[in-house]
């Protein structure tokens, strides 16, 4: 039996300072904050009352809304809410970490596509990383500032893309060495518009985890994990972790405990299948909370049993 949904993402922003291969088209809008700082607060606060516990912001790119820090602040004092993080590409985490966390912040997942400046600049198509040990790279910069201002966990998420970063598992991997993080490899998901990216990108996780293998022994990492997590391991000798989030290799539809509301107030079932629903109108004249429990319970109801494997959207508007 599927778990009831208690894990809200929600998407508070389709803009973003990157243009990755893997989140966005290489041309289109540059997206635009649809949802009002105070539409989203009322949004997370009747779901939570409805059974949420564990809500995330994403976007786009959350940190290029300059009022991320009140929202987060507004979502952080919500009764009810046990769990709330982030997911940001890190650029803008150097100057926006300590105030995150001083708003009740604790949880942070970075995007980080290549430690290769080239790379780099290839994935985000156009981000300048700069020397390797240099500020200048901006998800490592923010990794750095993650660490230092005392977010736990963080999280390190890699979209794993054949001939372009695969030759980095190694390397990324041992980000977690010397530092309590855990590092995430996934499985690319193609555009469903764009046919023989699968083929052209996907690397399957049983190669990352042979590759990580080759970094040393490798064990099933202890400790609690949800329903729709990672696969967890820690390789012997390191501080942090590694996972692998295997959505076609290893689907995990029946334990998906998720609901996304994107960017412009469509609540989706599934990442991937979609059976989205406009709420924006319903956000806009004022959810009450019986209102707010049909839209959850038509919404898993909608949740597809095994997912088609073809990404349906563009994941900077729906906030991976």
């Amino acid at each position: 039996m599927r778990p009831p949904l208690s894990y809200l993402r929600i998407s508070v922003t389709s803009r973003c300072n990157l243009r990755c291969v893997h989140c966005q088209p290489e041309r289109g809008e540059a997206g635009a904050d649809v949802l009002s700082r105070e539409e989203i607060v009322r949004f997370v606060r009747l779901a939570v009352e409805c059974g949420i516990e564990k809500v995330r912001v994403t976007g786009g790119e959350p940190l290029v809304r300059p009022d991320i820090v009140e929202i987060v602040r507004d979502l952080a004092a919500l009764p009810g809410l046990r769990q709330l993080g982030l997911t940001t590409n890190g650029c803008r985490l150097p100057e926006l970490a300590a105030p995150l966390r001083e708003a009740g912040l604790r949880r942070i997942n970075i995007g980080l596509s290549a430690l290769d400046p080239a790379v780099y600049e290839r994935v985000t198509r156009g981000a300048r990383a700069g020397p390797l040990a240099s500020s200048r790279h901006p998800a490592l910069a923010g990794l750095r500032a993650a660490v230092d201002a005392g977010f736990d966990p963080v999280k390190v998420n890699v979209v794993v893309m054949k001939g372009v970063n695969d030759d980095e598992i190694a390397s990324l991997a041992l980000l977690a060495r010397d530092d309590a993080i855990e590092v995430r490899f996934i499985e690319y998901m193609p555009f469903a518009a764009e046919p023989g990216m699968r083929e052209r990108y996907f690397v399957p996780a049983e190669t990352v985890l042979a590759r990580l293998r080759e970094l040393g022994e490798v064990e099933p990492a202890a400790g609690p994990r949800g329903p729709a997590s990672a696969q967890r391991y820690r390789i012997r000798g390191f501080k942090g972790t590694v996972g692998l989030i295997a959505p076609h290799s290893a689907p995990f539809c029946g334990a998906c405990n998720r609901i996304r509301l994107t960017a412009e107030g469509r609540l989706r079932a599934c990442l991937i299948d979609g059976g989205e629903q406009d709420v924006l109108p319903l956000i806009r004249r004022g959810l009450d909370r019986a209102t707010m429990a049909r839209l959850l319970a038509e919404a898993a109801a909608k949740k597809p049993a095994v997912h088609t494997g073809a990404f349906c959207g563009q994941m900077h508007r729906i906030g991976g």
